[in-house]
């Protein structure tokens, strides 16, 4: 019986979760699509899971698409419709990310190549190996970056060297990424799984409802006004402002000791 594609770990407070397909760099094929959506759901639909780590098995976090499970038939069949991939696959699973009511956090263990590189960046918090590599390569094979490519890369580093990256498919040390605003920051390689899982027992004890509330304002104000944003901003403070966890953290603070955190909505 094969490896599955995607591995789950419940920690008690969090979970992470591992793409398992170490002798493909871990890259994409259709049952590893469908394996990581299920494992987003299934820690979404757990009470007890207030953060999320997604990191890779072996030398690489993704190397993107598998191209081997999108070869043409033969010379003379029709190309592929790429676009019926981006839109059953990889879209559900950017938009998944974005709008998890809990933070998640990615490991970038290794090479992070085309879709892989931008399901990383989909992630609320990128921490990386020191060995690890960002590559945005759809260039190199004719295509556009997608998964949120064109997206998260000119609002994450700027238009000029977004552009850069897309056209040339030049690769990038996490140094660099780090120093560019693409990620948070980086470890040695046999501490930046641990890392990542420290950051999210943390988060798993803190106010879960407020990060919610967090990421919705985050993911808002990319395309808001500013009149739109201090009104989103407003709103959903009354909503923080009712919530057990907002209670909670003003008595510890008047008390002088640690908050005990539910993360539980009003």
């Amino acid at each position: 019986m094969s490896e599955p594609s995607v591995l789950y770990e419940d920690k008690g407070g969090y979970a992470v979760i591992t793409l398992n397909r170490p002798d493909k760099l871990n890259s994409f094929n259709e049952e590893m699509h469908r394996a990581l959506y299920e494992a987003l759901e299934r820690a979404e639909a757990d009470d007890t899971c207030r953060a999320i780590v997604l990191t890779g098995n072996g030398k690489g976090f993704c190397a993107g698409q598998d191209l081997g499970d999108r070869m043409q038939a033969g010379a003379d069949a029709p190309p592929p419709d790429l676009s019926r991939t981006i839109e059953q696959l990889y879209n559900p699973l950017v938009r998944k990310l974005r709008a998890l009511e809990m933070p998640v956090i990615c490991a970038v263990n290794g090479v992070a190549a085309g879709a892989g590189a931008n399901i990383a960046l989909a992630c609320d918090i990128v921490l990386a190996s020191r060995s690890a590599k960002f590559i945005q390569a759809f260039s190199k094979i004719g295509l556009v970056p997608d998964s949120g490519g064109t997206y998260f890369l000119p609002r994450l580093i700027g238009s000029a060297r977004a552009r850069a990256l897309a056209l040339l498919a030049t690769p990038i040390t996490a140094e660099q990424a780090q120093e560019w605003g693409l990620i948070w920051q980086i470890f040695d390689a046999e501490a930046v799984k641990e890392e990542a899982c420290s950051m999210a027992a943390e988060l798993a004890t803190g106010p879960t409802y407020g990060y919610a509330l967090i990421k919705e304002a985050l993911n808002a104000s990319e395309t808001n006004t500013l009149d739109e944003q201090l009104d989103l901003e407003r709103d959903l403070q009354q909503k923080a402002g009712y919530s057990p966890d907002y209670k909670e953290g003003v008595s510890a603070f008047m008390e002088k000791r640690k908050p005990q955190f539910s993360g539980k909505k009003p």
